[in-house]
């Protein structure tokens, strides 16, 4: 009987230690700062999952201000006492959750959030942040040296917000990895045009200005965004095979040269539709704006941005990213060859297509002109490090790896893998491990030795 009773106290015990212990792990607490990547440590943001964002911006051009109210529905992955949202240089006027006043303060480009009552882990809840000021475009060595993001032009705006810049106009949880879907309204300057993600679904005139109501019913990184006004020439349509299809040039740029930049859109976006698998979004289309300033273009989910009228290599390239890079988005920043190495091969792909060149002959160019002690050769491809994330080697040597898997594996496989990438990550993430798992499983082959030697290491790999 003693034995007994002390057993029985024994297990009470312990009973009593796992409750206390599960309800201390279970006390609401503040979500991280960031999701810990390593080129951008505190972008994006723990302890929630963003599910729908619902921004309104009033945009004028004369004083360059941006008023906005942004609707964020997320869900709690703990129990939240309090959380971050990612915002720079902008001025926060009131913050709410589930439709009360919440407390906020400002650490660096952290918009901190504590609710009234801690949110429960599971639930969703909505928080609506009003602000406004007048953003600044982010500039530095990360993309080509170019200013990028919320970019002044003549006449409005041109968004383009790789890597990090985003949250220059909107508070977001701003990394590729917590992708949302979008309803996008934007105010602008009667006469202007406001062109945005998904599918326009109402613009009207009142008082003086232009609303626009845009919305992407599919999963996007807030770096994809755009809200860029201006003066535009507008076509839209439907592809060859039947996706609608929406290009806005600016007027001034109309006729600057050959490229015929709605025809291009149409016949890549169906051709890749027959490599990469079936069109990932609602709309395609592009947005071809006059910005000498920013000397890149953006895929912008479903109308990338040119910040001039580019070729149509580039545009084949941009159209690319709609699968490799938007629909399977990275899950860090180090996998970006992921996006722009095959977004290069894709360009490859097309002189195959069109007959203009294959992607043999064009592997062996750009390998046989840099010699061993090129630069070129120096970067890491699958950890190419931030200020070096968009160096041409990973594109180029991107690219290069691809050709040799092809080679290595053949085209039944290797035409087999594409698609089949895009089919299991749609509107998600991937990495680098995964991808070669799949062409490992897809190719009955060991790869290890081949990625080694063209995205691990450094130096010119020997053929």
């Amino acid at each position: 009987m003693a034995f007994s009773r002390l057993a029985r106290l024994g297990a009470l015990a312990l009973a009593a230690a796992s409750y206390f212990a599960i309800a201390a792990s279970a006390a609401p607490a503040p979500g991280a700062d960031g999701i810990g990547d390593p080129y951008f440590p505190q972008l994006g943001n723990g302890g929630f999952d963003a599910l729908h964002y619902d921004l309104s911006v009033a945009y004028d051009p004369d004083t360059d201000r941006l008023d906005g109210v942004t609707t964020l529905t997320a869900r709690a992955t703990q129990n939240l006492s309090a959380f971050d949202l990612d915002l720079q240089q902008l001025t926060v006027t009131k913050v709410e959750v589930g439709g009360r006043p919440a407390q906020f303060t400002r650490t660096g480009d952290e918009l901190v959030v504590t609710p009234r009552t801690a949110l429960p882990k599971g639930g969703e809840f909505k928080v609506t942040v009003t602000y406004s000021g007048i953003p600044e475009p982010l500039n530095g060595p990360i993309v080509f040296g170019s200013d990028y993001g919320w970019m002044k032009t003549d006449d409005g705006v041109f968004v383009a917000a790789e890597p990090n810049a985003a949250s220059t106009w909107f508070p977001s949880s701003d990394h590729p990895s917590d992708k949302a879907t979008y309803d996008i309204h934007v105010k602008a300057p009667q006469g202007l045009t406001a062109v945005s993600n998904g599918r326009l679904v109402s613009t009207y005139d009142k008082g003086g200005s232009t609303y626009a109501h845009w919305r992407e019913t599919k999963p996007m990184a807030t770096y994809l965004v755009t809200a860029t006004i201006g003066k535009f020439d507008v076509q839209a349509g439907k592809t060859p095979s039947g996706i609608p299809i929406y290009v806005a040039i600016d007027p001034t740029l109309v006729n600057s040269n050959a490229v015929d930049v709605y025809g291009v859109t149409a016949a890549a976006t169906d051709y890749w539709s027959q490599v990469f698998g079936p069109y990932p979004f609602e709309e395609t289309g592009a947005i071809v704006d006059n910005m000498p300033e920013a000397g890149f273009s953006l895929e912008v989910q479903t109308k990338p941005v040119y910040s001039a009228v580019r070729s149509e290599a580039t545009i084949v390239h941009e159209l690319a990213h709609q699968w490799f890079g938007d629909s399977v988005s990275v899950r860090q920043w180090k996998d970006i060859w992921l996006n722009e190495g095959f977004a290069t091969y894709a360009q490859w792909l097309w002189a195959e297509h069109r007959g203009t060149g294959t992607a043999h002959d064009l592997f062996l160019a750009g390998y046989n002109s840099r010699p061993a002690d090129s630069t070129f050769w120096q970067t890491e491809v699958a950890d190419p490090q931030r200020d070096t994330m968009f160096a041409s080697a990973v594109y180029q040597r991107g690219a290069m790896t691809l050709q040799a898997l092809r080679e290595r594996i053949g085209d039944t496989a290797f035409f087999e893998l594409l698609p089949a990438w895009t089919r299991f990550h749609r509107y998600g993430n991937g990495d680098t491990a995964q991808f070669i798992a799949l062409a490992e499983k897809i190719s009955g082959q060991r790869l290890d030795d081949l990625f080694d030697k063209w995205i691990y290491t450094t130096g010119k790999p020997t053929l």
